[in-house]
């Protein structure tokens, strides 16, 4: 018994009814023009022109319901007032049957706005006239040719009936519109998809931000933290040498400030610059760091890289200068062997160094996320290539991958 009653104690039913009633309060205006050409055609039977009247005002209504501004006020009134949880439309025209939900959904709310205002008036009409009415004697009741009566304390027992009969209809209308409102102003089944893809791609993005960020950054405090140890080593035996590990941190730091910039102008969702373009070209530079930072790197290039194609080419970049700055890194400080080799059928990366060994005396222990042998090995699965990465024999880790690649005429 209490369990049904909630429903008519609760604050949003009633919120949930004045929804209801001001759409048909706002459907007024278009039952005048609604009158018209029933009012014109003079000769038919009035049923007739009632059904005429009422056929023109769904009409109408439904007219306003393709309206787009319609669905966005719809919904905020349908969120503050119903509660219902519905998400924003999207701004994207919604395909076949699925642009004829919100006038449907309107010609609902306005139906039930005015069977459950009708309803309601006259219940709390019938409630507040039986007890006054029995103060004088019987209580008699009219309502399209159906009387009633009522004497002495029944009028009473009656008017609370109706009083309650007035908030069951209130909760049922309310009950109603949230029923119909996920279904008709909720996302459509195209709605959700587009927005399952905006999701997809958003994520995309982020995880490559995120690679990016990794991938520069990540190589940039590696070498720079070597440089600095190397530059405090030597000021005093070598100025000059330290000066140039001074130069080469700035250079180094200056190139990652650009990245950083440009992932935090897309994470603010602001207009970013130009984001940074690195690609085999650049892979001189690299290593030039890499030799500042004290790193002996041995390169083996093999082919001409400024044929292979843009795209392929920055995710070479990233592949080798994340490989060579977990070479950095965690290797034993030895020579660091880079291979890269451009074939008409594909592109390969070798990055070759010695193993540390936890005996290693003045070992620097860098920090490891873990995300950098898998964010690799990700990159290359998107670009269809091949990833090994492990121990090569007692004392050396070896990366290897390879690309498939198109040569630029």
């Amino acid at each position: 018994m209490i369990t049904g009653l909630r429903p008519l104690l609760r604050g949003s039913t009633y919120t949930g009814v004045l929804f209801a009633y001001l759409g048909a309060f706002a459907s007024v205006p278009l039952l005048f023009f609604a009158l018209i050409p029933a009012l014109a055609w003079k000769s038919a039977p009035e049923g007739a022109q009632v059904a005429l009247m009422l056929l023109v005002w769904a009409v109408l209504v439904g007219l306003v319901g393709l309206v787009g501004v319609t669905r966005r006020v719809l919904v905020v009134s349908a969120r503050r007032l119903l509660r219902v949880p519905l998400p924003d439309p999207t701004a994207r025209r919604r395909p076949g049957a699925d642009r004829w939900r919100t006038p449907l959904w309107l010609l609902l709310h306005v139906t039930l706005g005015w069977i459950g205002g009708l309803l309601t008036g006259l219940l709390l009409l019938i409630a507040t006239t039986l007890p006054g009415a029995w103060l004088g004697g019987t209580a008699r009741v009219n309502v399209f040719g159906w009387s009633m009566e009522a004497k002495g304390p029944w009028s009473w027992l009656l008017s609370v009936s109706c009083l309650l009969l007035a908030a069951a209809v209130c909760a049922g209308v309310t009950s109603a519109l949230r029923w119909l409102a996920p279904r008709l102003l909720g996302p459509s089944s195209a709605e959700q998809l587009a927005s399952a893809a905006e999701r997809e791609l958003l994520l995309a993005e982020r995880n490559r931000l995120a690679h990016e960020l990794h991938d520069s950054i990540g190589h940039t405090l590696t070498a720079a933290t070597v440089q600095a140890a190397v530059a405090g080593e030597v000021l005093s035996a070598d100025p000059a040498a330290a000066r140039a590990a001074l130069r080469s941190i700035e250079e180094s730091t200056r190139a990652a400030l650009e990245d950083l910039d440009y992932v935090l102008g897309v994470l603010r969702e602001e207009q970013p610059g130009t984001a940074p373009t690195r690609t085999l070209g650049d892979l001189p530079e690299l290593l030039d760091r890499l030799r500042h930072a004290g790193a002996v790197v041995q390169p083996e290039l093999s082919g001409d890289l400024t044929q292979v194609q843009g795209t392929l080419s920055r995710a070479a970049y990233r592949i080798l200068q994340e490989g060579l700055t977990n070479a950095l890194r965690h290797g034993a400080g030895g020579p660091i062997a880079l291979r890269v080799a451009v074939a008409p059928d594909g592109l390969e990366l070798d990055v070759v160094n010695l193993t540390r060994t936890g005996t290693d005396p003045g070992a620097r222990a860098f920090p490891s996320s873990g995300h950098g042998l898998p964010g690799l090995a990700e990159r290359v699965r998107l670009l269809h290539g091949e990833f090994e990465a492990g121990p090569d024999g007692a004392q050396h880790w070896r990366l290897a991958v390879r690309l498939p690649v198109r040569l630029s005429a």
